[in-house]
């Protein structure tokens, strides 16, 4: 039997990304990239930074300063283009699908492991999947998880141990033998450790070499890590 028999996951950097369609054209005339690509190493690059400076969930300056910077957006323009992006990137953005991320998940649904979603959300992290084509609670059109938890629902937000509780109780395991998904090392990592469950990390481009707990590049490296086949 496999060491891990369960995945609980994040929403945000992992399953969607701030949604570069909307964010791309507001930063572009302070100098930022406007292609996908680019906002998606943005996005890690400011997870990174946010963990580094220790920012807690209500905290995105480092966030919003490393994700322009990334852009290419120059230094004379850094401050205006931060601000813009801290006014812009409302929680009803986080809806741009990361790719690859529902064949990963099919792969996870189609082998029978329980699989579902902790998120630290603002009340729409349920619609908001459903309406990007990535998953639902019970049987649906997309993948089947066996809940999604939005802490503005549930009252309780990562990284406080607790919320993950209402994920493991959803899906019938012990914390021992679950894997979290998260891309955030102050939110994920350290709230899943808090709650006795695995940490893995999204780190698609190699900001935490030498980590204490694993990284994988994207969820296609999932079943090899829980070692399925």
């Amino acid at each position: 039997m496999p060491r891990w028999q369960g995945v609980l996951f994040d929403a945000g950097g992992v399953l969607v990304l701030p949604d570069p369609a909307v964010l791309g054209p507001t930063l572009a005339p302070y100098g930022a990239e406007t292609n996908f690509a680019a906002h998606h190493r943005a996005h890690y690059s400011a997870m990174a930074a946010k963990a580094r400076a220790d920012s807690g969930e209500g905290d995105w300056a480092a966030y919003d300063e490393a994700y322009v910077r990334a852009l290419g957006v120059p230094s004379a323009e850094l401050e205006e283009a931060s601000y813009v992006l801290g006014r812009t990137r409302h929680a009803h953005l986080w809806r741009a699908p990361v790719p690859g991320a529902v064949a990963a998940l099919r792969q996870l649904e189609a082998l029978g492991i329980p699989i579902g979603v902790v998120s630290n959300a603002s009340g729409q992290i349920e619609s908001t999947l459903q309406r990007a084509g990535i998953c639902q609670v019970g049987p649906g059109p997309f993948v089947e998880m066996l809940c999604i938890v939005d802490s503005e629902i549930v009252g309780i937000a990562k990284p406080d141990p607790r919320i993950f509780g209402f994920g493991l109780q959803a899906i019938g395991l012990a914390a021992q033998d679950v894997l979290y998904v998260g891309d955030s090392v102050t939110m994920d990592v350290r709230g899943a450790q808090a709650a006795g469950l695995h940490p893995v990390l999204v780190d698609p481009y190699g900001d935490w070499p030498g980590a204490d707990w694993p990284c994988i590049a994207s969820l296609a490296e999932l079943p090899m890590l829980m070692q399925l086949d």
